[in-house]
């Protein structure tokens, strides 16, 4: 008895050394990983974006209709400049708010990372996989955007760097194909927030997520993304019922639901997320979806046999009910169009 109880001491010592020399070797890994500079290219966009030619264009029209019916023009009149005495940086900005506005609350849940006043919020809070915390963005005290220029939010929110380089936690393969307009205008609605003093800590992995990251098991958006160097799209796709808008909203589900969209474990999350989704018209994804089961899904939170959804897609429900239309319905069509693969395929 007592050789087996030296024994079992004995292999339980070797048990505790070998995974403390891998917990060890995970955290200098990662350390490693996390401080490595990166390269991506830099450009520089106006916030806001001025009025286009179509949006100059239309308001010409709008102020040179005659005030009322009838209304009589002298000849000799000087031509005068239908846009003369407006303010079209003022013009430019409030609509660029407002179209920022709607992106950040009907498709870029920033609010769910950053907090409701975006001075910071928990993006995972879970002791085995670590604490991710999202920044303050507001430009209180503890801000980590203040005097950012354009470059530095395309590097952050699109390539997932700070701005020393190194690579930040931020989930940009879900925003990487954000057209600069569209960046340019989430910028004008999130500078219209108030200051407020925030100081963050800064994120922490746990032993789970420490041994994931140096495995290569939990990717980095800067590891992710294969071409830094890429231009962006100046403008987002027009808004249609179409293969190319409805690719353009699903980038934002690709982290959850995989490049594919074929589903399967969620890489980051809390071990108790059940496989995301297949949204492939596969059998054993959307082959016997309505566009009406979707949309159910989407906007009230409940699939096909009426019962709810679980998290994460019931954090989706909030912004999908103020999606328009023609966002649902492209996002359908998007998802109809591909090949149908099961569960996990590529």
């Amino acid at each position: 008895m007592k050789l087996l109880l030296k024994f079992g001491a004995i292999l339980l010592a070797v048990l505790l050394f070998s995974v403390g020399g891998l917990y060890g070797w995970a955290r200098q890994a990662v350390a490693e990983r996390l401080s490595r500079t990166h390269e991506a290219h830099r450009i520089d966009v106006p916030v806001p974006m001025p009025l286009t030619e179509a949006e100059l264009a239309a308001l010409r029209q709008e102020r040179s209709a005659p005030a009322s019916e009838g209304a009589e023009v002298s000849a000799d009149a000087a031509p005068t400049d239908p846009l003369a005495g407006l303010d079209l940086a003022a013009i430019a900005l409030e609509r660029a708010q407002a179209r920022g506005k709607h992106l950040v609350e009907a498709r870029y849940a920033c609010v769910e990372c950053h907090g409701k006043n975006l001075a910071g919020g928990v993006m995972v809070d879970d002791p085995a996989m670590g604490q991710l915390l999202g920044p303050n963005l507001t430009a209180g005290e503890g801000s980590r955007t203040k005097g950012f220029t354009f470059a530095d939010w395309d590097r952050i929110v699109r390539h997932g760097l700070k701005k020393d380089g190194t690579a930040a936690l931020m989930p940009s393969e879900d925003f990487v194909e954000m057209s600069d307009r569209e960046l340019s205008d989430i910028i004008a609605h999130l500078q219209t927030f108030p200051a407020v003093d925030n100081v963050v800590p800064p994120s922490t992995l746990g032993p789970l997520g420490t041994v994931l990251a140096a495995l290569g098991k939990l990717p980095l958006s800067v590891e992710f993304i294969k071409d830094h160097q890429a231009a962006h799209a100046a403008e987002p796709p027009e808004e249609a019922e179409s293969v190319e808008f409805g690719g353009h909203l699903v980038q934002i589900c690709r982290g959850c639901h995989g490049v594919s969209l074929a589903g399967g474990p969620i890489p980051v999350g809390p071990p108790d997320w059940p496989p995301a989704a297949n949204l492939t018209p596969h059998e054993s994804g959307l082959a016997s979806w309505s566009f009406e089961d979707f949309d159910r899904v989407m906007r009230e939170g409940k699939r096909k046999d009426g019962q709810p959804m679980k998290d994460p897609m019931t954090l989706v429900v909030p912004y999908a009910v103020k999606m328009k239309p023609v966002e649902m319905k492209a996002i359908w069509t998007y998802l109809r169009s591909l090949k149908p693969l099961p569960v996990g395929g590529q």
